[in-house]
C-alpha cells in the first residue's frame, strides 16, 4: 500500500460537479492499493499517516501529528500510485490491485482513520476525481507499507 500525505490549508474533491469531500487544514492522502496488499497494510499505513509529526509545535519545529491535533483527514483512491513507468513511456499498473481488493482496502484504511476519532473525508472510488489542495509548506511526504521507500 502506497499513499502520499501531503499537509494542507484545504483540500476537496468533486466527483460530476458534485464535492464529495473537503476539509480546511488538515491531511491530504492519494492512497494506492497494490495486489499483495492485506489488512496488515492497511493498519501499517493509517496509523503512520495519522501519527506522522509534520506539523508545526509553538516553536515552528515539525512536532505536532494530524492525532495531536485532532486535524480530518482526505483520503482519495489512486491506483496510479502502482504505475510503472521503467519501461517504454506509458505506465504498467500491473502491480495495482483489482478494483474489489483495491476497494475494499481503501474503504479499511478510511476506517482505520476515523477508528483513530479523526474526521475522514472521502473521494469516490472507480470515479474520475478533480482534487484541489493548497499544500501548507509546501509538506508532502511519500508512505510504502512494504518500506520500500
Amino acid at each position: 500500500m502506497r499513499a502520499v500525505i501531503q499537509r494542507v490549508q484545504r483540500a476537496q474533491v468533486t466527483v460530476d460537479g458534485a464535492i464529495t469531500g473537503a476539509i480546511g487544514p488538515g491531511l491530504a492522502v492519494l492512497l494506492g492499493v497494490g495486489q499483495d496488499d492485506s489488512a496488515e497494510d492497511v493498519a501499517y499505513l493509517a496509523e503512520k499517516a495519522v501519527n506522522l509529526r509534520i506539523f508545526p509545535d509553538e516553536q515552528g519545529k515539525l512536532n505536532l501529528s494530524c492525532l495531536a491535533l485532532g486535524l480530518p483527514v482526505l483520503v482519495v483512491s489512486q491506483f496510479t500510485l502502482y504505475g510503472d513507468c521503467r519501461n517504454g513511456r506509458r505506465p504498467s499498473f500491473t502491480e495495482a490491485a483489482p478494483p474489489e481488493l483495491g476497494e475494499a482496502l481503501y474503504e479499511a484504511f478510511c476506517s482505520a482513520v476515523a477508528g483513530q476519532g479523526l474526521t475522514v473525508a472521502r473521494g469516490r472510488f472507480r470515479s474520475h476525481m478533480l482534487f484541489e489542495l493548497v499544500n501548507d509548506g509546501p509538506v508532502t511526504i511519500l508512505l510504502d507499507s512494504k518500506k520500500l521507500f
